[in-house]
């Protein structure tokens, strides 16, 4: 196994955390706690290798299904010891968006050699986790958080594969996509970094829109 399969399964154990807090923050018996885990660890994976056509990672490896049932029951017991499990929630995603986003855009590049397959692919395994254990445990979705999120997994997508379309070495892109990421989505969790908001505006009234006939 080459080092970038490490950023594998560190996606899958991170998110698998997270979906883990989630799952204590509405006080969900151990059976949730599982489900939400194996959720939000394998969700952005299983998603991208279903739309890339290939055997799904987990049932080719099922060892990231004990990943994630070790790391549920983990947090089981040990939650109550954390402060503020909203805020590691956020930081923990923030790196697991960071290396599952650039696993999955070396994924995405691996089978079909194409650069903006890359980084969609990217994008999809570094956010859909996180989104799907927000849906699932009722909280606010972190995609509508107003700091930058899914634009973090791109960022780190595209710069995988600028890195590595110049020829240099694969830990090396895997490496500066992930540091990419991992500084947008810090500095917006930190500074609260973000893009300008669309702001709705009044529509024409009908005499406005009878003077411009």
């Amino acid at each position: 196994m080459g080092p970038i399969f490490f950023l594998d399964y560190v996606g899958v154990a991170l998110f698998a955390a997270t979906g883990a807090l989630a799952a204590s923050r509405q006080q969900l018996d151990i059976v949730g706690f599982l489900f939400l885990s194996a959720v939000t660890g394998i969700g952005g994976g299983t998603a991208r290798d279903l739309i890339l056509g290939v055997p799904v990672f987990w049932v080719e490896q099922p060892v990231f299904i004990p990943v994630c049932a070790a790391t549920a029951v983990l947090v089981y017991f040990a939650a109550h010891l954390i402060e503020s499990r909203h805020r590691l929630l956020l930081w923990l995603d923030a790196v697991a968006l960071s290396a599952y986003g650039v696993f999955g855009a070396y994924k995405g590049l691996a089978v079909t050699d194409s650069a903006t397959v890359a980084v969609v692919m990217g994008m999809i395994t570094g956010t859909l986790g996180g989104i799907l254990r927000d849906v699932l445990a009722s909280q606010p979705s972190v995609l509508m958080r107003p700091e930058i999120y899914v634009a973090a997994a791109m960022a780190g997508a595209v710069t995988f594969v600028a890195v590595y379309g110049l020829g240099l070495p694969l830990i090396l892109a895997a490496g500066s996509g992930f540091l990419v990421a991992l500084g947008i989505r810090s500095g917006a969790l930190y500074f609260g970094w973000t893009f300008p908001r669309y702001r709705s505006r009044p529509g024409r009234t009908p005499t406005e829109a009878a003077d411009k006939e």
